[in-house]
């Protein structure tokens, strides 16, 4: 199994493309915008399509912006792959959040909470959905 963040860690890697390319009968990849200029060579190395290219480069380009999802390609090995959407509870996405606000708001809450953090995510999660009304 690879798992990386970072496409430079796949790119510039002879071990890992080959790797990638020879064991990964699954592969599973978020919003690729950021790469869209460096595209061809992801398609290459992965080995998509053009139908599964013009899949990845779908993703969260229409999302219903009354849910709280986020959209994720998933390929099977050449034979099968569709984009999903994957949506979590409130409390799941402050949970996994990387988003430096929401963290710091949640361990100032922690914090007040003497340590608590389930409590604190269950009061922030009531607080938000209470801003949403």
């Amino acid at each position: 199994m690879c798992v990386t963040q970072e496409l430079d860690d796949l790119l510039s890697s002879p071990v890992l493309k080959e790797s990638v390319i020879a064991n990964c009968d699954c592969r599973i990849l978020l919003d690729m915008r950021k790469y869209a200029n460096k595209f061809d060579e992801i398609q290459e190395l992965l080995g998509l399509s053009d139908k599964e290219r013009n899949q990845v480069l779908s993703i969260n380009r229409a999302n219903d912006p009354m849910r709280r999802y986020k959209e994720v390609w998933i390929g099977l090995g050449g034979v099968h792959s569709a984009v999903y959407a994957t949506e979590t509870s409130l409390e799941e996405y402050l949970c996994y959040t990387t988003e430096e606000t929401e963290k710091l708001e949640l361990q100032r809450l922690t914090e007040k909470l003497g340590g608590n953090i389930e409590l604190a995510i269950r009061q922030l999660a009531e607080r938000k959905r209470n801003e949403d009304h």
